[in-house]
């Protein structure tokens, strides 16, 4: 048989298949997000360029974002997986719901009034050394920003319900708000707004994510409220897999804070150029992982419970593919890293000086692409089979890696070891995971054969 007939005939089937599909679909909705999110940063750049009202808003939104980050991922990861679950026996789905909504808005609020307590202990202990008005002006962005939070929470729910029910055109839209609203600050606020210009449009942006999602959610009659029920099976399921959840995401997002611990070392600027420097490898990453772990946690909950071998075996099949890709994609990006900051970042306060610097930090961020994607996908199949124990322990030995790594490069290479020990580390990961889930998978395989016999 021709070749070229299997082929075409393989990508024809591909493009039937409902999982295909709605990958396509958050692909392109995440390319155009992420683009006007990367519009946007460079509206930032030409505003501010590499200064000290930029540094001092990446730190005001640094223990917010982590904050959200730990919740948003570590509970829309547990509540997925164990939704589907609760669909698929038949319960009162309404009390699952409500319940998750309660939850969602008490640890949001509980998030927030930590951060607001321990905010002058967290400037004083991780960015000493600084003038009383950097300060000042960090606290009040972060006021401002704190609120976002709870908007956050709340759509993180919401979006996690859109995904479930095959929404996934509207799910991925859930953040192209506060791109926007950003720059309209900048375009028309700029200089009513000051120095809180983009606090002011990172709280209205997330605002208005939430309200999108609310509506779409109402349209489609997908929110389904009732009593609470905090006792039944899959509810307590949910609570025993979210500690553990929580603690790897906590691990993990303090991975960010240690780099920008290390950046304060530094020269005025260092924070704002690790920031610039992770856009676009992280733009890269984002546009795989949202389309592929957005539509896969789902798509490996309802997989897991139908045929559990099919789906390591599927898995496996996905992170070939996607580790030759995404090295494909590194290699392309890591050539013309230069020439793409200068496009993007360099005019007006973004000078030709700050493209070099920016440009070698892209360069060292842009290594751990292969092994960031196939994590998240891993990650996304362990949380699938309520597995998230074990990456607790994965995440305290990147945590400790992380720290080693930074210290040391930092030393010799500057603010260049920070990005290249995030991507050192994030190749540590991958192979920690990709071990434990052939292990799973053997022991799955032996399980298998033994109850044939």
């Amino acid at each position: 048989m021709n070749p070229k007939i299997n082929v075409i005939e393989f990508i024809r089937k591909g493009f039937k298949s409902p999982t295909i599909k709605n990958i396509i679909i958050v692909g392109a909705v995440t390319l155009f997000v992420k683009g006007l999110g990367f519009f946007k940063e460079a509206v930032v750049a030409d505003s501010f360029g590499l200064s000290e009202i930029l540094d001092t808003f990446y730190i005001a939104i640094l223990i917010p974002g982590f904050m959200s980050t730990v919740f948003l991922g570590g509970f829309q990861s547990v509540f997925i997986p164990n939704y589907v679950i609760e669909l698929k026996s038949g319960n009162d789905i309404r009390a699952f719901q409500t319940t998750c909504f309660l939850v969602t808005i008490l640890i949001a609020v509980a998030f927030c009034l930590i951060a607001i307590l321990f905010t002058d202990v967290y400037l004083e202990n991780f960015f000493s050394g600084h003038t009383e008005g950097y300060y000042n002006l960090i606290k009040t962005q972060f006021y401002f920003v704190i609120p976002c939070m709870i908007f956050w929470g709340l759509s993180s729910m919401l979006n996690g319900l859109l995904t479930i029910y095959d929404e996934f055109t509207f799910s991925s839209m859930n953040s192209i708000f506060t791109p926007i609203t950003i720059m309209i600050c900048l375009f028309f606020f700029k200089e009513e707004l000051g120095n809180i210009v983009l606090a002011i449009g990172t709280l209205i942006g997330s605002i208005l994510n939430f309200l999108f999602l609310l509506i779409i959610a109402l349209q489609k009659n997908i929110i389904k409220l009732g009593f609470p029920d905090f006792v039944s099976k899959n509810i307590k399921e949910l609570f025993i897999q979210l500690p553990a959840k929580l603690s790897a995401n906590i691990l993990t997002g303090i991975n960010p804070i240690v780099d920008q611990y290390f950046a304060a070392q530094l020269i005025i600027g260092s924070i704002a150029a690790l920031n610039y420097g992770v856009k676009i490898p992280m733009f890269s990453i984002g546009l795989v992982t949202l389309a592929l772990g957005s539509v896969l946690l789902p798509y490996f909950s309802k997989k897991v419970i139908e045929n559990r071998d099919k789906a390591f075996s599927e898995l496996k099949r996905i992170l070939k593919f996607l580790l030759i890709g995404s090295s494909i994609v590194a290699i392309v990006l890591i050539i013309i890293s230069s020439p793409l900051i200068s496009l993007v970042f360099e005019r007006n306060a973004f000078t030709s000086d700050d493209t070099l610097v920016v440009s070698g930090i892209q360069q060292l961020y842009l290594i751990q692409i292969p092994a960031y994607i196939t994590t998240i996908i891993m990650v996304r199949f362990l949380e699938s089979i309520n597995k998230n124990r074990f990456m607790v322990l994965a995440a305290v030995i990147c945590l400790i890696l992380n720290i080693t790594f930074n210290y040391f490069l930092i030393q010799h290479i500057g603010v260049y070891g920070l990005a290249l020990a995030t991507s050192a580390v994030a190749v540590v990961n991958s192979l920690i995971l990709y071990y434990y889930i052939s292990y799973l998978n053997k022991q799955q395989t032996t399980n298998s054969k033994a109850d044939t016999l």
